[in-house]
């Protein structure tokens, strides 16, 4: 059951509709209450609802066909079940750092189904992807082609790599979507030549694929199709360079979420349509018909399917403004705050998930029904000393009483993961996954010691030197 009284449905209301239920006033994830989750774990804390992830991952294989390989980006949520997840649904890992490939081979996903991308790569790091031979390795860089090929040939291995390529604009003079813009991610399409040279000269280094930049946040299929296009382009050249088949074409992730009201879903019946005219012309290609096409999204597949849950321990006046303070803060999501990319701070959706039958909010200011409001313009901060500390501002929530639970939706990817957990040495949030009518504490809460953890006790020299 859905808000009842809510008029023309705001971000909030649609996803509420989309995603989850309300019950008398209440917000549920599967078959529970927010408000029960929080009392049995505290809050602050992550939800994540399972068959969410369930959804849309079989939402984008069925746009994509059984034609693509989904490899499952570890940087939008590193947590070990929601890896197990995927693993046990057939999917690849992609990794970007030695942590991540030990949390890839923790969770159980075979080496060989593991990517490795990232344009700063160690060579501690490199020297444990060639130990572990995992899928590929992507280099990003004329100067990391020749210290793998250095360390290739003081192991005696032969990795498998793929070019990754930051490609130029379109044919029109434009610029693609991270395309035709110097960046620190890949190489640059004009030097593209030189490195396959460069590979082919070494003989230490299997060049199998290409793996295009494509982006991030992208909710047009047609930017995407797009950009496929020219990854098929680009592969197409190399294979020639070579004079044989590639077995990998990496079209890179970017698959957005709608975060913000004026956003819309990106559309998979349209991306459906413009895969299958490319699957058909890749068919068509002797040199590419035989590749592996892999995708490589995280947020897409998470995002939604993430709550951050915090209380209200405050209501305060300062010079005719209301504050709502809660118990978490932007050490725990940055990327709510505004302060993880975004130029002009926008709100992410939230609500009161023990109000919803009062108002499923994103709107920046109070309503009135008969006169009377039914809900208060107020800024919402955590716990923080800083004012960058903001998690909505201008908000219109029902009347935010101590007590009530705040909620970030579309916090599933880049959140916890990629937030300044050690301000303030506040305890770490926990992680709960919910499949229906369980469950499962997936991360514990932080503890107090844990900031303890890996310093050295031997004693600063406070004595003054008088010289």
């Amino acid at each position: 059951m859905t808000p009842n009284n809510v008029r023309n449905p705001n971000h909030a209301t649609r996803l509420v509709e989309r995603n989850f239920r309300v019950t008398d006033g209440q917000l549920e994830v599967g078959d529970m209450t927010v408000a029960e989750l929080a009392e049995k774990y505290g809050t602050p804390l992550f939800i994540y609802d399972r068959g969410l992830l369930s959804r849309q991952l079989d939402a984008l294989r069925s746009a994509l066909t059984a034609r693509f390989d989904i490899f499952y980006s570890i940087k939008a949520n590193p947590n070990q079940n929601i890896l197990k997840f995927f693993v046990s649904q057939g999917c690849g890992l992609e990794i970007a750092s030695a942590g991540e490939l030990l949390q890839a081979l923790k969770a159980g996903c075979p080496a060989e189904s593991i990517v490795f991308a990232g344009p700063g790569k160690r060579d501690e790091e490199l020297a444990a992807a060639l130990a572990n031979e995992i899928g590929e390795i992507h280099v990003e860089s004329l100067g990391e082609v020749k210290r793998l090929a250095r360390l290739a040939e003081s192991t005696g291995r032969r990795p498998r790599i793929a070019l990754r390529v930051n490609p130029l604009g379109d044919a029109q003079g434009g610029a693609m979507r991270m395309g035709g813009k110097a960046t620190p991610f890949g190489i640059d399409e004009e030097q593209l030549d030189e490195a396959v040279d460069q590979i082919v000269a070494t003989d230490r280094l299997d060049l199998v694929g290409v793996h295009l930049f494509t982006g991030t946040q992208i909710l047009d299929h047609e930017v995407l199709i797009t950009q496929y296009r020219r990854a098929v382009d680009i592969a197409s050249r190399v294979a020639s360079r070579l004079g044989r088949p590639l077995e990998t074409i990496d079209f890179g992730g970017g698959l957005g979420i709608p975060y913000f009201a004026h956003e819309t879903p990106l559309d998979l019946d349209a991306l459906a349509a413009g895969v299958a005219e490319l699957i058909a012309d890749i068919r068509g290609d002797a040199m590419l018909r035989d590749a592996r096409l892999i995708v490589e999204p995280g947020r897409f597949l998470v995002g939604e399917a993430g709550l951050y849950v915090t209380r209200v321990i405050d209501v305060k006046t300062s010079r005719d403004k209301k504050f709502v303070v809660v118990d978490g803060g932007m050490h725990h999501h940055l990327a709510a705050s505004g302060n993880l990319g975004q130029t002009i701070k926008r709100n992410y959706p939230v609500a009161l998930a023990n109000k919803m039958g009062d108002s499923c909010s994103t709107r920046q200011t109070a309503d009135f029904e008969n006169g009377k409001a039914v809900s208060e313009t107020v800024d919402v901060v955590g716990s923080l000393c800083t004012p960058l500390d903001v998690l909505a501002r201008s908000i219109a929530l029902p009347a935010p009483e101590v007590g009530d639970l705040f909620v970030v939706f579309q916090s599933g990817a880049y959140a916890r993961s990629a937030s300044p957990l050690g301000f303030l040495s506040h305890d770490a949030p926990p992680e709960v996954c919910v499949d229906s009518q369980q469950d499962h504490l997936i991360r514990r809460r932080g503890a107090p010691n844990d900031y303890l953890i890996g310093q050295t006790e031997t004693p600063l020299n406070m004595s003054i030197s008088t010289r």
